[in-house]
């Protein structure tokens, strides 16, 4: 899969691999090997914070390809 922001290829599993967990249970991960956001009803994948930070401000831009 590629991040929508910048086309690097990222690997969705290592995105979603759990590292530990916070002290309510909640799954935590390594950003560093990417990042998703849950955005109408789909998960979104991005290989840095910052990229994921940018398709938050304005998804609609990466959505319809006018990045």
């Amino acid at each position: 899969m590629k991040c929508l922001v910048c086309g690097k290829v990222i690997d969705t599993a290592s995105a979603d691999s759990k590292t530990g967990e916070t002290a309510f249970g909640a799954k935590e991960v390594d950003p560093a090997k990417g990042t998703r956001q849950f955005h109408d009803g789909e998960w979104y994948y991005f290989d840095t914070l910052a990229c994921r930070t940018k398709f938050m401000v304005a998804p609609q831009r990466y959505l319809t390809g006018k990045a």
